[in-house]
């Protein structure tokens, strides 16, 4: 009589990041998942409601899982983060280091969650083992990828840490699935979906791979003798297109359907007023700085904005924070 095989509950983390790959379509999550003993393959089935679960796709590969060992403090994006290192704890897998050459093609890239669904993407070029299946991840890349929003400062021990390689299975919703609370149930594709095995929560697919990435380069602002008073606020637009990384293109590719912008005028945490602009750059005329702040904006002066990029699909993007100093 052949023994029955007992499934543990298995580690499973659903991710909305920026696209990774062309052949993933860019509005959809990944799942990764870990258990032990391996099932085989794991059956992901989703419900808008309590019941009536139905299945959506299968996968058969476990992914490398696992968790910050220390605090990881906020870093310099767009050239090495020196300062910090990775310390996390795999359940299963190892790691190497790369050449530069390799980590810039794309190669040692991890999801680190810095809060409940916010996932800063980071990789690291040297991979130290120091202990059975933990290892301190140095010579990083932050932010990849328009994550540096979603950069803990610092993101606690504990948080968890998914290696992002072939092994993530793409979920095949369509771009009306975004913004509905669905409930799903992922566990062994052997095994009904109502198992122990099986494990269940709440997830909301939004598309951050169609957010916008946020703005970069915003100048201060400088007025001209034809308009006296007015500032005008210039930034550079990024593309989140996969396309926007090579090093031969003389402008990113524009990977939305309109080119329209947000700049919100801030006093602390209340937005004073909100500027629209179909170009990089905004005017925030003498008129609106007197009925916002009394009189016109002066020598000395700083002005707290964010800008947002806008998509037609998902709205505002990915907000760029700066404080301006006249």
């Amino acid at each position: 009589m052949t023994e029955a095989v007992t499934f543990g509950t298995p580690e499973i983390v659903l991710l909305d990041l920026p696209q990774l790959s062309e052949d993933v379509a860019a509005h959809r999550p990944l799942v990764a998942a870990h258990a032990i003993p391996w099932p085989g393959d794991m059956a992901v089935f989703r419900s808008p409601s309590t019941d009536g679960f139905e299945l959506l796709t299968t996968f058969g590969s476990a992914a490398r899982i696992g968790t910050l060992v220390e605090d990881f403090h906020a870093g310099p994006t767009s050239r090495f983060d020196r300062g910090n290192a990775l310390v996390v704890d795999l359940y299963s897998g190892t790691l190497e280091s790369v050449t530069d050459l390799t980590l810039f093609g794309g190669a040692n890239a991890l999801a680190i969650e810095s809060a409940p669904g916010v996932w800063e993407i980071v990789q690291a070029g040297a991979a130290e083992l120091i202990a059975p299946g933990r290892y301190r991840l140095s010579r990083l890349l932050r932010g990849v990828r328009g994550t540096e929003g979603a950069m803990g400062n610092p993101t606690p021990a504990g948080a968890r840490v998914v290696v992002l390689d072939e092994t993530l299975a793409p979920l095949p919703i369509a771009e009306a699935d975004l913004g509905i609370p669905w409930n799903w149930r992922i566990g062994p594709a052997s095994r009904a979906v109502s198992d122990d095995s099986y494990v269940g929560f709440s997830f909301t697919p939004e598309g951050v791979g169609l957010r916008p990435f946020s703005a970069a380069h915003v100048e201060q602002p400088w007025r001209t003798p034809r308009t006296p008073g007015d500032l005008t606020i210039r930034w550079t637009r990024r593309s989140r297109s996969l396309a926007a990384d090579s090093w031969g293109g003389l402008e990113v590719p524009m990977s939305e359907e309109l080119d329209a912008y947000e700049v919100e005028i801030l006093d602390g945490g209340t937005v004073k007023r909100a500027l629209s602009a179909t170009t990089t750059s905004a005017v925030y005329t003498a008129t609106e700085q007197t009925a916002d702040w009394g009189m016109p904006l002066g020598s000395g002066d700083t002005l707290d904005i964010r800008i947002f990029q806008l998509s037609a699909l998902v709205g505002r993007g990915a907000p760029k924070s700066v404080t301006l100093t006249f």
